[in-house]
């Protein structure tokens, strides 16, 4: 079983940047599809970003495309979420989560979740 310790939140102002990271505890980690999703005051928890176990195929929600990268170096036992152009609206606490499966959005398909790392955008 992997454990999951997020890391890298902070505030930023709009427009700017964060690398968020997951480090990775456990055997499985390397054979884990990944993901991150995030979840702001009063909303449901949504889907951010996914990458399968070896990093050759990446999937993102529409809102963040083309501004969030997905990676990972599984030397490390570590997944990372580039975050680049915020906007307001990504203020949420993001979460890391391992699957058995490769490329799903919702949350019940991930078995295992970090403790959450708060991301603030200010305008």
């Amino acid at each position: 079983q992997v454990q999951l310790v997020e890391s890298g939140g902070g505030l930023v102002q709009a427009g700017g940047s964060l690398r968020l990271s997951c480090a990775a505890s456990g055997r499985t980690f390397s054979s884990s599809a990944m993901g991150w999703f995030r979840q702001a005051p009063g909303k449901e928890r949504e889907f951010v970003a996914a990458i399968n176990w070896s990093g050759g195929s990446t999937y993102y929600a529409v809102s963040v495309r083309g501004r969030f990268t997905i990676s990972r170096d599984n030397a490390k036992n570590t997944v990372y979420l580039q975050m680049n152009s915020l906007k307001p609206e990504d203020t949420a606490v993001y979460y890391c989560a391992a699957s058995g499966l490769s490329g799903h959005t919702a949350p019940y398909n991930y078995h295992t979740w970090g403790q959450g790392t708060q991301v603030t955008v200010s305008s």
